[in-house]
């Protein structure tokens, strides 16, 4: 690591910033400021560019203490605008948002340089973080990066007749009532049995028990709104 490494820890609870910096505190050669708004942290580095930059900002993506008149009023915002502005600042976040189209959602639109889940990151993978961020690598925690993996390939098997039949499968109590309504990529309409092979196929590629679990999980893995 650098001789000194600057780093903002942006939270809205106390508590969670005593315990990031319990983890952190015998690392050597850091400088560590923290706060609990998203406005104060913009503030803070923008302030600091002019001067000593930070590398590093850690936030939650939640601020329950975002107001009306917060014109920041998330983590996910205050990246989005760090990229707009293109500060030069690597970020990772905190959460314990693990859910995995939330998770997707934020990979795949803010891409953070980390992705830490509160209460179960130490001293160990916070420093393994830091030093992955500093030298401009990617660095997801075990479970964050086993979601993605998982997602990845449902995405890989997700083809129209798939999201066709997700979406469809809520509006109708009976299977069969999907014959008729589901086209194949030719435009001919698939039948009943070839509609019950692909959701077996479904159930078992999402890990589902029954029909309604199949779309609560495609719903948890962000392939239906």
């Amino acid at each position: 690591m650098p001789e000194k490494i600057k780093i903002l820890i942006a939270d809205d609870h106390q508590l969670i910033i005593e315990g990031i910096l319990s983890y952190i505190k015998d690392i050597d050669h850091l400088e560590i400021e923290t706060t609990n708004s998203c406005d104060d942290a913009y503030a803070k580095i923008k302030v600091a560019l002019t001067e000593t930059p930070f590398q590093i900002l850690f936030t939650d993506l939640s601020f329950d203490n975002a107001t009306e008149n917060s014109r920041i009023d998330s983590g996910e915002n205050l990246i989005k605008t760090i990229k707009q502005e293109e500060i030069p600042i690597k970020v990772g976040v905190i959460t314990g948002h693990s859910e995995t189209n939330r998770v997707f959602s934020v990979i795949q639109n803010l891409n953070p340089n980390a992705y830490l889940l509160k209460g179960k990151c130490n001293t160990a993978e916070l420093t393994f973080a830091i030093e992955k961020m500093l030298t401009g690598e990617i660095y997801y925690t075990h479970e964050i990066h086993q979601k993605l993996l998982k997602r990845a390939l449902i995405d890989i098997q997700m083809d129209d007749v798939a999201i066709q039949i997700l979406k469809e499968l809520p509006k109708h109590p009976k299977i069969s009532n999907l014959e008729g309504i589901i086209t194949k990529e030719d435009g001919s309409l698939l039948k009943i049995r070839s509609i019950e092979n692909k959701l077996a196929k479904l159930r078992t590629d999402l890990q589902a028990n029954n029909n309604t679990d199949l779309v609560l999980k495609a719903k948890e893995l962000g392939i239906l709104d």
